[in-house]
């Protein structure tokens, strides 16, 4: 079997925008207004519609089999409104991504967002998180580093703020892919610079934080191959020799992984070279950031399985753990 560990649900019916907007219209007029979470009319045989002519098709066409889905990261939007305003999008894009895996259960398992907000409690992330894994059946979650869209407001990962789902996470038994959302800030690009550079800043919270001598059980995906993290590992490995922070390996490789939605072949061998092949998920975030075809190949971008086959470095075992192994190891509750 081959899972992917990435994928984000960007083909929502229209109605699901319609309801952000809606959000947006009520905060023009009201920055403290307070959200209920209300409903959104889609019917089984729209959401159908909207996945089988694209993720499924995709799917299909490339020979992957099980796709770890999760709301589009892009729109979790935790900078907008306030906290009831993350609470009701939030609830209502777990309730979407439950429905898409029920409807499409040999194909799609959820992990949720969480209901963060800038600079507030991580109480109702806590909540949102119990129920979707104890009552829903999730997963995993994806955790923003950055709930101000660039501004980097909250504490770093390493801070006690962090703590309590840290707990709950252990608790739970289930990861956290690191994943930042819309970029808000005018220096930055959302899916290129943003999602990039804080794949890389997390990992470096991470690196300086006691977190895994406190939490040893604890897992987390730096999305998007590492960001720079990979291209750097000598320059993260002198670092934490100079801060008398021990060998970096043995450091961060028993709590995080990466995932390997990198684009082209180049970058997936250095990535395939550098890190442990146990330390790598398959993933291709597809239909995501890059939805093109490559003139010089004449495939996607994003079909990263024809990247691991190409690889010659590899044997067929450490490809299986790649494709297969290694999520269900991460993703303990996964049981299909």
């Amino acid at each position: 079997m081959i899972i992917d560990c990435h994928g984000h649900y960007t083909t929502t019916p229209p109605q699901v925008e319609t309801y952000r907007n809606q959000q947006r219209a009520l905060l023009a007029n009201d920055p403290n207004h307070l959200f209920e979470k209300g409903n959104i009319n889609v019917s089984d045989d729209e959401i159908r519609d909207t996945i089988a002519n694209n993720q499924l098709k995709m799917q299909q066409d490339r020979g992957t089999d099980v796709t770890i889905f999760s709301p589009r990261a892009s729109w979790m939007g935790h900078d907008l409104g306030n906290a009831s305003t993350s609470q009701a999008w939030t609830e209502l894009c777990n309730d979407l991504i439950r429905r898409v895996c029920d409807l499409f259960p040999e194909n799609f398992v959820p992990v949720c967002q969480l209901p963060q907000s800038p600079e507030t409690s991580l109480d109702n992330s806590i909540a949102e998180l119990s129920r979707c894994v104890e009552q829903m059946g999730f997963i995993g979650c994806n955790l923003n580093p950055d709930p101000s869209g660039g501004s980097w407001k909250d504490p770093r990962l390493g801070d006690r703020y962090w703590y309590p789902l840290y707990e709950k996470m252990v608790e739970l038994d289930v990861p956290a892919m690191i994943h930042v959302s819309g970029a808000c800030h005018h220096s930055l690009d959302t899916t290129t610079s943003y999602y990039l550079g804080g794949d890389t800043t997390a990992f470096t919270h991470l690196l300086f934080s006691d977190v895994f001598t406190d939490f040893p059980e604890l897992k987390l995906i730096i999305p998007h191959g590492g960001g720079a993290v990979p291209y750097h590992w000598g320059r993260f490995r002198g670092i934490a020799q100079d801060r008398g922070l021990g060998d970096l390996d043995a450091r961060v490789l028993g709590n995080i992984y990466f995932d390997t939605c990198v684009y082209h072949q180049r970058g997936i061998d250095l990535l395939l070279d550098v890190i442990p092949t146990k330390n790598i998920l398959f993933a291709s975030e597809m239909i995501g950031a890059v939805r093109g075809i490559d003139p010089r190949t004449d495939h996607h971008y994003d079909d990263t399985k024809r990247y691991i086959d190409a690889n010659i470095a590899l044997d067929a075992a450490a490809k299986a753990a790649i494709f297969e192994g290694n999520a269900r190891r991460v993703f303990s509750r996964l049981k299909i």
